[in-house]
């Protein structure tokens, strides 16, 4: 596809079914319609539900979009073609696609005569009835039909004319869309376009009105490159999920596939507003699926605009484009520079400005802080992790700052009481010449200090209510020094969907665990 022309690629989100189908990934009901709808005020063009009849949780989803429908995108249900040897009218997947409503099916049917054989037990001929029949038996009740055919590219290289001729069936038959899959992802991007081309052909010559899609799985990490190569070569729709989730290694990421179109290739798909609401989208589902977002997710991920090195860092403050391939604001991303042991001047000047101080070049001060920035870093401190507590060390150097708060003393205290563990944490916080003294119980002495800490403070600072930890890290530093070695803590807080982190070193992981605790504690108030 020529740069620069405005071809529409139609986008097909199988988070809720496919992506669910990812290690560690767990939809309720209530996250998936959630889901469905972020992606359907997205003007995303098709959500595919789940599976009808496969659990619980996929019919309430149905029920509930039945009773209040989507706005925009078109609601798909996902079923497979008849039995083999059965009949359309008494098979209990189709049965559960009509019940819920669902003005969309995506049947699956297979196209390797490997699979029909070994998988289905079937007959290459058996199998082309059950995609035809199946397909109509959906159009004739007002259904649109799209056909995944499975294992395409497998069986094309297997048995090219068969491949073709199931995904004919389908089309003859009323399917709307034909979708390639690259179901075990191993194709390489020549086999996609030989694929893509031939069904393309087909279709035309036989004078039928289906249009080509692809649905790529990401084991050779080949989805996001052959889901373009795809569309390059004919396709008109995209199939994927958010992030990339999904079975064994993932599917296409959308997020990425249609930055790539979008950005690079100069294709219409979705409209500009989303694009520019991918990492809040992409961070969503994150935080829905309880999964942390890579750091260096493309396009999306924390680091994705990242800057450490000196002088990547120093080209940078010339021309922001010196070492980005896009503009992060295209994707509702932001460049960041990172500070660390490789820092120079430049790179505190411009994490300061991030944070709103203004520093001079040429101040001995600013001289002071790269260098003491180093000492830290040598001691085990992680910054270029912990933004919130470079920020807090920029503030505390500010002339005339004065904490709002200060730990005169605490102390935690694990103890086993009828065979279960508890742990509990007293302190003694000073603010404005006032000394609380407070404790609390937890699941561990992090939890306790926490917990201690928030019943001190939160009176006096109301900014700390819907302040929670996300995540907390522990890594040891020197293990030769086994017990005695020096600790780091990163801990991730947030409010709502916003994150920060913090970190602490010690050679007592308590004491590093107040520090990042005290430093995100102390930047929700501050910020």
């Amino acid at each position: 596809m020529p740069a620069g022309s405005r071809r529409k690629i139609v986008v097909y989100d199988t988070t809720l079914r496919d992506g669910a189908q990812g290690p560690d990934v767990s939809f309720s009901a209530a996250d998936k319609e959630r889901i469905a709808r972020l992606l359907d005020g997205l003007e995303f063009d098709y959500v595919e539900g789940g599976f009808p009849g496969s659990n619980p949780k996929d019919e309430e989803l149905f029920s509930n979009l039945a009773a209040q429908p989507l706005a925009h995108a078109r609601l798909a249900a996902f079923g497979a073609t008849r039995r083999a040897g059965g009949t359309c009218e008494g098979d209990a997947n189709l049965a559960a696609l009509i019940a819920s409503e669902a003005p969309v099916w995506t049947l699956v049917g297979k196209s390797d005569t490997w699979q029909v054989a070994t998988v289905l037990g079937t007959t290459n001929n058996e199998n082309l009835a059950m995609v035809e029949e199946s397909v109509a038996f959906g159009v004739a009740r007002g259904r649109e039909v799209i056909f995944d055919a499975e294992h395409f590219f497998d069986g094309f290289a297997r048995d090219e004319e068969y491949a073709v001729e199931v995904c004919l069936s389908a089309a003859r038959a009323g399917a709307s869309w034909v979708v390639l899959c690259d179901t075990n992802g191993g194709s390489q991007p020549a086999q996609i376009r030989e694929g893509v081309e031939a069904v393309v052909k087909a279709l035309v010559d036989a004078g039928v009105t289906a249009r080509v899609g692809i649905h790529a799985h990401n084991d050779c990490e080949l989805a996001v490159a052959n889901s373009l190569e795809a569309v390059m070569s004919g396709a008109d729709m995209v199939q994927g999920t958010i992030n990339g989730y999904g079975e064994r290694c993932g599917n296409a990421n959308l997020v990425s596939v249609v930055s790539n179109l979008v950005l690079k290739l100069g294709a219409e798909a979705l409209p500009p507003a989303t694009t520019k609401r991918f990492t809040e989208l992409s961070r969503t589902v994150a935080e829905i699926a309880n999964l942390a977002l890579p750091l260096q997710q493309p396009f999306v991920g924390h680091g994705a605009f990242a800057h450490k090195g000196g002088q990547h860092v120093a080209a940078v403050l010339k021309h922001k484009d010196a070492y980005q391939h896009i503009d992060p604001a295209l994707v509702g991303n932001e460049a960041r520079v990172l500070v660390s042991e490789l820092s120079g001047r430049g790179n505190v000047l411009a994490k300061a400005r991030e944070f709103g101080l203004e520093l001079d070049r040429d101040d001995p001060q600013t001289r002071w802080l790269v260098n003491h920035l180093k000492e830290l870093e040598h001691k085990g401190y992680a910054y270029e992790a912990a933004d919130a507590s470079f920020a807090m060390l920029l503030r505390r150097l500010q002339p005339g700052y004065v904490a709002p708060w200060t730990v005169a003393d605490f102390t935690t205290q694990v103890r086993q009481n009828g065979g279960s563990v508890h742990a509990e944490a007293t302190v003694k916080v000073e603010v404005d010449g006032t000394q609380y003294h407070t404790a609390a119980s937890g699941n561990g002495p992090v939890n306790a200090l926490d917990a201690a800490l928030r019943k001190a403070l939160s009176p006096r600072f109301p900014a700390l209510d819907g302040v929670s930890l996300h995540d907390y890290k522990v890594r040891i530093l020197n293990g030769d020094a086994g017990t005695a070695a020096t600790t780091r803590v990163l801990i991730e807080s947030g409010r709502d969907t916003r994150r920060w982190t913090t970190v602490g070193c010690s050679a007592n992981i308590i004491e590093a665990s107040l520090l990042a605790l005290l430093d995100s504690l102390e930047y929700a108030v501050l910020e």
